[in-house]
């Protein structure tokens, strides 16, 4: 069964702005809360639905990529976007933890601590640039791509220390990662809770820190990344891989790799859409008796009748032979602009010949009566 629309469980339109969207979503989660709906089985579905919705609506990147793509533009097993879409499996507590700034005290305990935090700080993010062939984006295509950026230590599996022994609970924070200050005011005590300064949040302390990579769990290094890049992709699309940035610090997540697109100049061929224009050049002749060619396509090369007679400008259209489109959308057609190349520096006996016809009837352009269509008009006689 195909999911909602995002905006529709929200119940917000596509321009809302971001403060309306999280205004949309703090009423929804309240009003379906497992706690106050207990009579109420569809409860939890719609509660997690809308925090669904929520994570990718209240982040702009995952916003940008849904209203590009829709679901597939944030699923990440399709290659576009990466987290943020399925809550089926994740528990209240951590909708609650994630969308704190949200419903601050108001459900799971009012801010207090859940327990250490998850070992670890997370490594930054990466965008890398790829060059794509006209046919690469025709078709689709797997990219490998050489890497440079911090690599998980193979030697402490990213612990930072020799031996899991080598680890003891910070005095500081007694394992939990952060500390909390209480202050009072006239408003009441007021509690700020930070990351530990002794561990950095870690919750542990090494003692004998791993040779390789000196306590850090990762090292500078190189890496092989492949990327499957669908069909119809163009100029300033986007793949987020997950966990394929650098490495987090301490077996912390691993950050994002953005591949970005761009386009290569095609030699035979402009891109419009999923269109693809070539230019075919006739002699006078052929141009005027007709005759065969051969002409390139994105799939090799294929021949094409030309009638006698035909008007340079005039458009063939080659159909299904263009780009296939981005979330199968269809395939775009290939067109042949036809082009009459007028020779210069002729023989005095092509002259001759070319005198001989000058001002006989079907050479008298001045006689000819125009069709009373205009370019435009006469490109939409392809579809016709």
């Amino acid at each position: 069964m195909s999911k909602r629309d995002y905006y529709e469980v929200l119940g917000v339109s596509k321009d809302a702005s971001e403060s309306e969207i999280k205004k949309a979503y703090r009423k929804k989660a309240m009003k379906f809360h497992p706690d106050r709906n207990s009579d109420d089985p569809n409860a939890e579905k719609k509660f997690k639905q809308a925090s669904e919705a929520y994570e990718v609506l209240g982040d702009s990147e995952k916003r940008q990529r849904y209203d590009q793509f829709g679901h597939r533009g944030v699923n990440g097993s399709n290659g576009f976007g990466g987290r943020g879409a399925g809550f089926e499996d994740i528990g209240f507590e951590d909708i609650f933890s994630r969308f704190s700034d949200i419903f601050g005290g108001e459900f799971g305990g009012g801010g207090r601590s859940r327990g250490r935090r998850s070992t670890g700080q997370p490594g930054a993010d990466m965008k890398l640039r790829i060059e794509l062939s006209l046919e690469e984006i025709a078709f689709g295509t797997e990219k490998k791509l050489k890497v440079k950026k911090q690599i998980k230590c193979d030697e402490c599996n990213g612990t930072g220390a020799e031996t899991e022994e080598d680890f003891e609970t910070c005095g500081t924070c007694n394992g939990m990662g952060e500390v909390r200050q209480v202050r009072k005011t006239m408003l009441g005590q007021m509690v700020n809770v930070q990351p530990c300064p002794e561990c950095n949040g870690d919750g542990r302390i090494i003692r004998n820190k791993c040779s390789k990579c000196k306590g850090e769990g990762r090292y500078q290094g190189k890496e092989t990344v492949k990327v499957k890049v669908p069909s119809g992709v163009s100029k300033g699309n986007y793949i987020t891989l997950r966990g394929k940035g650098n490495a987090g610090k301490r077996g912390g997540e691993a950050g994002a790799l953005v591949v970005l697109i761009e386009e290569k100049e095609h030699e035979h061929f402009e891109r419009d859409g999923n269109d693809i224009y070539y230019d075919l050049v006739l002699s006078v002749p052929d141009a005027i008796l007709g005759t065969e060619v051969e002409v390139p396509t994105l799939k090799g090369k294929a021949k094409i009748n030309i009638e006698e007679g035909i008007q340079p400008g005039k458009l063939l259209r080659m159909s299904g032979k263009g780009i296939h489109g981005l979330n199968r959308s269809g395939v775009g057609d290939q067109y042949v602009r036809v082009n009459v190349y007028i020779p210069k520096n002729l023989t005095d006996e092509e002259l001759e010949h070319v005198e001989a016809l000058k001002g006989t009837e079907h050479f008298d352009a001045e006689n000819k009566e125009d069709d009373g269509k205009g370019f435009f008009n006469k490109i939409k006689d392809v579809f016709t």
